[in-house]
C-alpha cells in the first residue's frame, strides 16, 4: 500500500511537473512582436532568406517562414505584416566621433556649405548671432576648397570676425583655420617653433604666420578654448544618438573618448537614453609614456558597464595625405620631399601596443600613409610575439594606401581593416590633393578594399562622420560602385569594388565581430538581440544607383523601437 501510495504521488508531482515545463515552453513561444510576409536577410553564415522573424523582451525567438511563424502568435502578440519590405540587422559603424559631430552640429556646421563665401557667411551669421560667445568655434570645412597644401589665411576671419577668436576645425579634423585673435590668445607668432606632431604654416618669404594649423599644432589654439560644459556635451551626444537610430545604426565605436566623454556616454545610459552598444577607445596621449596604461586601466574599470564598454585604445600614427603628414615609405612628390610625420617612434610603438596587448585592450590605430600602416602591423606581431594570439580584434582605420606587400598580413596577424567606404571615389581630395603628390604606382594602392578581402582578411566599415555622413546608404552604394553616390562618375579603381552582400556584412556581422559582440548581434539568429532595421526598399532588388536614397523605416535596439513606429509600419 505504502509502495502504491509512494507511486501515485511521483506520478502526480511528474504530471504537475511536465504540466509546467509545457506551460513554460508554449509561454516561450509566444512573441511579443511578430514579423510575416518581409524579405527578411539573415546575415547568417549562409547569408540566408526567410520571411518571418519573432521577438520576445530583447531577443530574436523566431527566424522562419510564415507558415511556421503561426505558432508564436500569442493572445497578446502584435503581428506586423511587412507587405515584402526588407527586414535586416541593423547596422553597426566601426569608427565614428558622435559627441564631436554633436558639438559642431550644435555650432558653426560648414558641412552644408562648398564654397569658401559660404563658409565665411556662416561664421559671421553664426556670429553675429551669438555676441555673448567668446569663442567661434566649429568646423566641416572642405580641404579641397582651399588647394594643395590646405593653408588657410587669417586675414579671411579677421574680416569677419576681428574682435573674438574664432578657430574651425577641417572636415577631415587634421586641420584648423584660426583667426588673428586666436592665434594671438594662443601666443602664437613667428617665434613659435612648430611642435614634433604638427605644423604652422608660415608664409615663404616672410615667415609671418598663415591662419593654417596642421595636425598637432592646432593644440596650441585648442588648449585655449573654454571647455564645454558637460550639459552641451551631452546634448550633443543625445542629436548624435538620435540621428544614428534614425539612420539604423545601434552600435558604434566612438573613435576617441576622454573622461568627460565617458561621463557622457555614463549619464544617458543611466537616464535609459543611450540606445546604442558602444565601444569607447580611450585616447593614447602621444606626450605620455607606458605610465598612462595604469590610469587607462581605471578608465576600463570604471566606465565599462551597460551599454558602454571601455576596453579600446585609440592611437594616433600618422596625419593625412592632403597635407603630407600621412607617413609614406617613399616621398611626397613636392618641395622639400617630405615623407610626413609619424605620430608614435615606431620602436615605442611595439612597446606600447605589446604593453596594452598585454593588459587585454582591443587597440584601434589611426594609419593613412603605408609606412604608419605597416608600423601598425609591425606593433601587433611584436605584441603577438611576445604575449601569444589573444585575438584582441586589433583593428586599423582609414588605411588609404596599403602597400602590396602587407595585404596578406592584414589575415596572417588577424588585424581588421577599417576602411571608411565613402573615400573610395575619385573626388577632389583624390584628384587634387593627393594623386599629383603620390604618382601613378602608389595611386593603385588607395582604398584597395577588395584586395585585402582577396587576401583572406577582414573587412569592417565606420563613416567616420562628421568627416563623412554617418548614413550607411551612400557608404554601401559606393563601396559597391567606387563612385560618387550623387553623381554618374566614373568607378575610381572599379577593379576593388565588392558585391552588396560583402558590403553589409561590413556594416554588420563584421562589425560586430570588431565590437566584440557578433554572438550577441550583427546577423538576426534566434538568441540574438533583437537589434533590427525595416528598410522602405529591398536593397538587393533596385539598381545599386538608388542605394544611397534608402530610408529606414523602423529600428529596434532590443526589441524595442528606437527611431518609427510600429504601428505606422504596420499600416503602410
Amino acid at each position: 500500500m505504502k509502495y502504491r501510495l509512494f507511486c501515485l504521488a511521483v506520478v502526480a508531482l511528474t504530471t504537475a511537473s511536465c504540466s509546467q515545463d509545457a506551460d513554460r515552453t508554449v509561454s516561450a513561444e509566444y512573441a511579443d512582436t511578430l514579423f510575416v510576409n518581409g524579405a527578411v536577410y539573415t546575415m547568417d553564415a549562409t547569408r540566408s532568406w526567410t520571411t518571418a522573424v519573432g521577438v520576445r523582451n530583447d531577443k530574436i525567438v523566431f527566424v522562419g517562414f510564415d507558415d511556421d511563424a503561426a505558432a508564436l502568435q500569442g493572445p497578446a502578440t502584435r503581428v506586423i505584416d511587412l507587405g515584402g519590405k526588407m527586414l535586416m540587422p541593423s547596422f553597426q559603424d566601426v569608427h565614428i566621433h558622435p559627441i564631436y559631430a554633436g558639438q559642431e552640429a550644435l555650432t558653426v556646421d560648414l558641412n552644408s556649405q562648398r564654397t569658401l563665401d559660404g563658409y565665411l557667411a556662416m561664421v559671421k551669421s553664426y556670429a553675429d548671432a551669438n555676441p555673448e560667445l567668446p569663442w567661434i568655434v566649429g568646423g566641416g570645412w572642405s580641404m579641397a576648397v582651399f588647394g594643395p597644401g590646405v593653408r588657410t589665411s587669417k586675414k579671411l576671419l579677421d574680416a569677419i570676425v576681428p574682435d573674438r577668436p574664432v578657430f574651425l576645425t577641417s572636415a577631415d579634423g587634421h586641420t584648423g583655420w584660426a583667426n588673428s585673435a586666436a592665434l594671438k590668445v594662443a601666443g602664437i607668432d613667428q617665434d613659435t617653433q612648430d611642435p614634433n606632431s604638427g605644423i604652422i604654416d608660415r608664409d615663404a618669404s616672410t615667415g609671418e604666420i598663415i591662419g593654417s594649423l596642421q595636425e598637432g599644432a592646432m593644440e596650441l589654439v585648442t588648449a585655449h578654448i573654454p571647455p564645454i560644459t558637460a550639459d552641451f556635451r551631452q546634448q550633443a551626444l543625445q542629436y548624435s544618438v538620435d540621428l544614428l537610430n534614425r539612420y539604423g545604426i545601434t552600435a558604434i565605436t566612438d573613435a576617441a573618448v576622454y573622461r568627460t566623454d565617458l561621463d557622457a556616454y555614463r549619464a544617458l545610459d543611466e537616464r535609459g537614453e543611450l540606445s546604442l552598444r558602444v565601444v569607447a577607445s580611450i585616447w593614447w596621449e602621444l606626450s605620455a609614456g607606458l605610465e598612462q596604461i595604469e590610469n587607462i586601466k581605471r578608465l576600463r574599470s570604471e566606465y565599462t558597464s551597460g551599454n558602454l564598454t571601455a576596453g579600446t585604445v585609440k592611437i594616433m600614427q600618422d596625419g593625412v595625405m592632403e597635407n603630407h603628414t600621412a607617413v609614406m615609405s617613399d616621398p611626397y612628390l613636392v618641395a622639400g620631399n617630405p615623407t610626413g610625420i609619424a605620430m608614435v617612434e615606431p620602436g615605442f610603438l611595439k612597446q606600447a601596443v605589446t604593453a596594452l596587448d598585454a593588459a587585454g585592450f582591443q587597440v584601434h590605430f589611426h594609419a593613412i600613409g603605408d609606412l604608419a600602416i605597416s608600423q601598425c602591423l609591425d606593433a601587433v606581431a611584436e605584441a603577438i610575439a611576445t604575449n601569444g594570439d589573444a585575438h584582441r580584434r586589433h583593428h586599423i582605420s582609414h588605411i588609404q594606401a596599403i602597400h602590396p606587400k602587407d595585404l596578406s598580413r592584414f589575415r596572417e596577424l588577424g588585424v581588421v581593416a577599417n576602411f571608411q567606404p565613402l573615400w573610395a571615389y575619385a573626388d577632389s581630395y583624390i584628384t587634387d590633393l593627393t594623386l599629383p603628390f603620390i604618382g601613378e604606382e602608389r595611386a593603385n594602392w588607395l582604398y584597395t578594399i577588395r584586395s585585402v578581402i582577396n587576401a583572406g582578411g577582414m573587412v569592417a566599415f565606420g563613416s567616420d562622420w562628421s568627416v563623412s555622413t554617418a548614413n550607411p546608404f551612400p557608404q554601401i552604394e559606393t563601396a559597391v560602385t567606387r563612385t560618387d553616390a550623387e553623381a554618374n562618375d566614373q568607378p575610381f579603381m572599379p577593379q576593388e569594388t565588392i558585391d552588396l552582400a560583402t558590403a553589409l556584412a561590413a556594416f554588420t556581422i563584421n562589425a560586430a565581430y570588431v565590437h566584440g559582440i557578433e554572438m550577441q548581434s550583427g546577423s538576426i539568429e534566434v538568441g540574438k538581440l533583437a537589434d533590427l532595421i525595416v528598410l522602405d526598399r529591398n536593397i538587393f532588388d533596385i539598381p545599386i544607383k538608388q542605394i544611397s536614397e534608402t530610408k529606414v523605416l523602423l529600428t529596434l535596439f532590443g526589441g524595442q523601437p528606437v527611431h518609427g513606429e510600429l504601428q505606422k509600419l504596420a499600416a503602410r
